[in-house]
C-alpha cells in the first residue's frame, strides 16, 4: 500500500526571505433548506445605495465615449500603458459595438498585470509584458491581450465567449455593500451584517431560473457564516440585483482564530514561483513548473530518461456546486497570492517528496496547496494539487480538496488539462474488444457503462511514432482513499494561436452545471482530430460528506494538548497515465 504520508500535509505558513533556495520543508440533493425564497432588489431600492448610484453614473459616462470602456482604477504608469495598448488595438475593440445597431455595449476592464513566464515563452517573447482582461456585459464575453509594454505594441489578443474573468476589487466591494443593506438579508440572519463578515465575495457563482443561470450574468456570493449554517446572498453584478438568498449546512462550526492573508508574507512564492519557472531534475524525469495566475500549478517540457511526455499540464478551474436543482455554489480559481481576485491562493512554497511502498521509493510527488485565508473555517477552501512521477514512467495528475467548503453537500468538479508531446496524435477509447479511435472532438461521461481493459485503462493517446498512454482513472484502486472520479473526459484539437489554454485561462465553466457542460466543451466543434496535436481535458466528479466516520472532502478543528489543530478528510481525484512503447 502507498505511504503517501505527505499527500495531505498542509502547507507551513513560515517566514519568507528574499533566497529562492529550496526549502524541505452526481447525487441527490439532501441539504435541508431553510425558509427564504429567492426575491429581486426593485430599480427603487437600488437608487438608495450611494455606491450602486456612482456605478450607474461611471457606466452612463462610458457608454457615451468613442470607446465604451469603463478603465481600470488606481493603476501604475506601467498599468495605465498597457491598458492604453490594448484599447487603441483595433482587434481587442472589435467587440465594443454591436454590429447591427452600432449600440454601445458595457464593457471593463478587469485586470492588468505582469504576465507569468508561461505566457511570455508561449508568445515567444522576451522583456516586460502585461496582461489586460476584458468583459463584456452584453455578450458574456472575455477579451484578453498580451502587451509588450517596453515595445509599446500588442503581441497577441483572443476572444473567449461565456467567459468571465476575476472581478476587480471595487466589483466585489460593490457586491458586498449591495449584500449587507438589503432588508431580507438582515432579517434572515437576524442582525444586519458588516462588510468584514462577508466571506467569497469576489468568486462567482450561479443561481438556476435567474440570470445567473449557467454565468449568463455576473454574479457573485457574499457568504455569512451563522453557527453550522451559511447564508449565500446571490447578487447579480450585471444588473446590480440581489437575485436570491439561500442557506446550506457547513456542519459544526469551531471558533478558530487564523492568520490572515494580509499577514502572510507572499513575497518569496512571489518572486521564485510565479515570476520565475523552476527546473526539477530527479529520477530520470526532467520538467520545468510555475504557479500561474489562475490555472494553478502548471508543469512543462516533462522529460523521462530524455523523452519528452507532456508539454504542460494544470487545473484550469475549481467548480462547486451546492445544489442539483437550485443550482448555486462558486467557480474558484487558484494561483498566484497577488495579481489575482481569487479568494483561494498559493499559501506555500511547491514540496517535493518521494512516493514509498511498503519501504521501498517507487517515485517522487510535486504538490502545491491553495488555500482561503481563515481555512478550516466554513465557507473557507484549501485544494490541493499534485503531479506523481514513477520510476518506472508512469504519471499522474491529482487533485483533492481539503475542505470545509461551503456546505455539506457539495460536488467539486476540477477542470484539469493536459497537452501531450508528440505529433499526429490519436485518441482511442475501449469498447469491451478493442480499441477504437475518435474521429472528431468530442466528450464523454466515465460511468457504469464504460468498459475498461483487464488493466483498468479506458483510454489511449497514441503517436505517429506508435508510443503514448494508456489512461487509467481513479476507481479506488490507487490506496489513497479516493472513491473515484465519474469524470467527463473531452478531447479537443490544439489550436495555439486560439489561446484554447495555453496561456493561462479565465474562469472557463460555470459552478453549477451537472451535465458535460464544465468549460471544455467550449472548444469542441466536432473538427476532425486527424494530423495534429490534442488537448485532454479531465473534469473529475467528487462529493463531500461530513458523516462521522465516512468523511470525505471535509475538515474540522479539534483540541489537543489545549490547542487547536485540523483533521482533514481529503478526497483525491486524477488519472494515472502508463506509458507504452518509449526506449
Amino acid at each position: 500500500m502507498y505511504r503517501l504520508l505527505r499527500l495531505f500535509a498542509i502547507a507551513h505558513f513560515v517566514i519568507l526571505h528574499s533566497a529562492c533556495t529550496d526549502e524541505k520543508t452526481p447525487h441527490a440533493d439532501t441539504e435541508k433548506q431553510h425558509a427564504v425564497n429567492s426575491m429581486i432588489l426593485t430599480d427603487s431600492n437600488l437608487t438608495l445605495l450611494p455606491s450602486v448610484k456612482a456605478r450607474i453614473l461611471l457606466i452612463e459616462e462610458a457608454l457615451k465615449k468613442s470607446k465604451p470602456v469603463l478603465l481600470l482604477e488606481h493603476t501604475d504608469s506601467t498599468q495605465a500603458m498597457a491598458q492604453a495598448l490594448a484599447l487603441n488595438d483595433a482587434k481587442f475593440c472589435e467587440n465594443l459595438f454591436d454590429k447591427q445597431s452600432r449600440q454601445a455595449f458595457r464593457n471593463e476592464i478587469f485586470n492588468v498585470y505582469p504576465a507569468r513566464p508561461q505566457e511570455i515563452q508561449v508568445a515567444n517573447q522576451h522583456g516586460k509584458v502585461y496582461k489586460v482582461e476584458m468583459y463584456n456585459y452584453a455578450l458574456n464575453m472575455s477579451t484578453t491581450a498580451l502587451i509588450d509594454v517596453k515595445e509599446k505594441k500588442v503581441i497577441s489578443v483572443n476572444n473567449t465567449p461565456q467567459t468571465q474573468p476575476d472581478i476587480t476589487p471595487a466589483l466585489k466591494d460593490l457586491a458586498i455593500q449591495i449584500a449587507i443593506h438589503h432588508p431580507e438579508v438582515t432579517k434572515a440572519l437576524g442582525y444586519k451584517p458588516n462588510e468584514q463578515q462577508a466571506l467569497m465575495a469576489n468568486t462567482k457563482t450561479a443561481l438556476n431560473n435567474t440570470r445567473c443561470e449557467r454565468s449568463l450574468h455576473l454574479c457573485v456570493a457574499p457568504t455569512f457564516t451563522q453557527g453550522d449554517r451559511a447564508l449565500w446572498v446571490i447578487v447579480d453584478l450585471t444588473d446590480f440585483k440581489i437575485v436570491g438568498i439561500r442557506w446550506t449546512n457547513t456542519g459544526k462550526e469551531q471558533t478558530v482564530k487564523r492568520v490572515s492573508e494580509k499577514q502572510l508574507k507572499f513575497d518569496k512564492i512571489m518572486e521564485c514561483y510565479c515570476k520565475q519557472i523552476t527546473a526539477l531534475n530527479k529520477d530520470g524525469w526532467k520538467l520545468n513548473y510555475v504557479i500561474t495566475t489562475s490555472d494553478g500549478l502548471r508543469i512543462s517540457e516533462v522529460f523521462y530518461k530524455d523523452q519528452l511526455l507532456v508539454n504542460n499540464a494544470k487545473v484550469v478551474d475549481w467548480h462547486v456546486n451546492y445544489s442539483n436543482t437550485e443550482g448555486f455554489g462558486y467557480s474558484d480559481a487558484v494561483g498566484c497570492p497577488e495579481f489575482s481576485q481569487s479568494a483561494v491562493v498559493a499559501v506555500s512554497e511547491p514540496r517535493v517528496s518521494d512516493i514509498i511502498d511498503h519501504g521501498t521509493k517507487i517515485g517522487f510527488a510535486l504538490e502545491q496547496n491553495f488555500s482561503s485565508a481563515q481555512w478550516p473555517q466554513p465557507c473557507n477552501y484549501n485544494y490541493l494539487q499534485r503531479f506523481e512521477f514513477y520510476l518506472d514512467g508512469r504519471f499522474r495528475t491529482a487533485v483533492a480538496s481539503l475542505g470545509r467548503g461551503c456546505g455539506n453537500n457539495g460536488t467539486y468538479r476540477p477542470v484539469i488539462r493536459i497537452n501531450f508531446a508528440g505529433n499526429e496524435q490519436q485518441f482511442a477509447q475501449w469498447n469491451g474488444k478493442q480499441w477504437a479511435n475518435w474521429q472528431n472532438e468530442q466528450w464523454v461521461l466515465q460511468d457504469f457503462k464504460s468498459t475498461f481493459t483487464a488493466e483498468g485503462y479506458v483510454y489511449k493517446v497514441s503517436t505517429s511514432q506508435q508510443t503514448g498512454f494508456y489512461v487509467e482513472p481513479a476507481r479506488g484502486q490507487f490506496k489513497d482513499g479516493g472513491r473515484g472520479d465519474h469524470a467527463y473526459t473531452y478531447v479537443s484539437k490544439l489550436h495555439p494561436q486560439t489561446d484554447e489554454g495555453e496561456n493561462d485561462l479565465v474562469t472557463i465553466g460555470p459552478c453549477c452545471n451537472t451535465n458535460f457542460e464544465q468549460g471544455p466543451e467550449k472548444f469542441l466543434n466536432q473538427e476532425s482530430l486527424q494530423n495534429g496535436q490534442i488537448i485532454f481535458w479531465y473534469v473529475p466528479q467528487i462529493k463531500n460528506d461530513d458523516t462521522k466516520g465516512h468523511e470525505y472532502c471535509w475538515a474540522e478543528s479539534y483540541l489537543e494538548n489545549g490547542v487547536y489543530k485540523t483533521h482533514v478528510y481529503p478526497c483525491i481525484a486524477g488519472p494515472m497515465f502508463i506509458p507504452y512503447g518509449y526506449k
